[in-house]
């Protein structure tokens, strides 16, 4: 079996126009001949959609316009973490902002579910600042007191 040279195939191509025919149809109609440039955000906009790449663009949109979404204030103590089976999970600069807005959760909720990015989050999850955790890895003993059981 002999490796192919897809630098030279690709070459041949361009150089013959010939292309060769693929079971499915190319994602982006053609516009003139084969060859002529197309605008990019057509070929994008096209790939995005063949790809059904929206509800992952839509999430990305969402933490991007985190402070245009929520508000200045709210923003500077809460930042979005995660986005998990439509629970969005935000992490809050200390546990009274945490608990403030567990409080204006539902109105929260709709104003992230208003926003045209088009993220589908159904529920919020609020969580404080973490502390250092003396865990390392998945395996682990429970109940254990840290770093100190391990000198014996």
């Amino acid at each position: 079996m002999a490796k192919r040279d897809l630098a030279h195939d690709l070459f041949k191509s361009f150089k013959t126009g010939a292309i060769r025919s693929t079971k499915k149809p190319a994602p982006t109609k053609n516009i003139g001949a084969a060859g002529d440039p197309e605008l990019i955000g057509e070929l994008l906009t096209n790939m995005i959609q063949e790809r059904e790449w929206n509800s992952g663009l839509a999430e990305g949109n969402l933490f991007v316009t985190w402070a245009a979404i929520v508000g200045a204030e709210i923003a500077q103590h809460a930042t979005p973490i995660s986005i998990l089976d439509s629970t969005l999970t935000i992490q809050t600069s200390s546990s009274a902002w945490a608990t403030q807005l567990t409080l204006v959760g539902d109105s929260l909720l709709q104003t992230i579910q208003k926003d045209p990015s088009g993220a589908t989050i159904e529920k919020l999850r609020f969580i404080g600042p973490q502390a250092p955790s003396w865990k390392k890895g998945i395996r682990s003993i429970k109940n254990a007191r840290g770093p100190r059981d391990t000198y014996g």
